[in-house]
């Protein structure tokens, strides 16, 4: 039983997802560490390191994660909008969450950052997954 629901969760598109989602999280890890070293507010920091990173995540979720190789302007304008707004929404429960867990329960910044990075990432897949990218037949140049 246990096989078979590995076997349904572990397929090329959780794994790619996956490590796009690590590489799109590191790119927010990256931006928010310089920012907060350079002396600029974790809320700042949060804000930008987001923006940075959902403008790599759209790229390589669309091509490499979810396959939606439709490039008509209809299509892409859909899915840039509903990728937006749902890592909109992500952003606002990511920042959310930083304020809750630095600001009221004093916790570490980075832990509470590694923390809700977790949250994010999966929040995500299932955004994406059912609300915005569709499978095309058609395949890349």
């Amino acid at each position: 039983m246990i096989r078979k629901i590995w076997d349904k969760v572990m397929n090329r598109e959780v794994i790619s997802y996956l490590i796009f989602g690590v590489l799109t999280t590191l790119v927010n890890w990256v931006v928010y560490w310089i920012m907060v070293r350079e002396a600029i507010d974790y809320r700042a920091a949060t804000a930008a390191a987001w923006v940075v990173s959902v403008l790599f995540a759209f790229i390589v979720n669309k091509i490499f994660v979810f396959q939606s190789y439709d490039l008509h302007l209809r299509i892409v304008r859909k899915e840039i909008v509903s990728f937006t707004a749902c890592r909109a929404a992500s952003g606002v429960m990511e920042m959310v969450l930083m304020v809750i867990m630095v600001s009221w329960l004093k916790m570490d910044e980075y832990v509470s950052k590694i923390l809700v990075s977790v949250v994010v990432v999966v929040a995500n897949y299932v955004f994406s997954k059912v609300f915005i990218f569709q499978k095309s037949e058609e395949k890349p140049l």
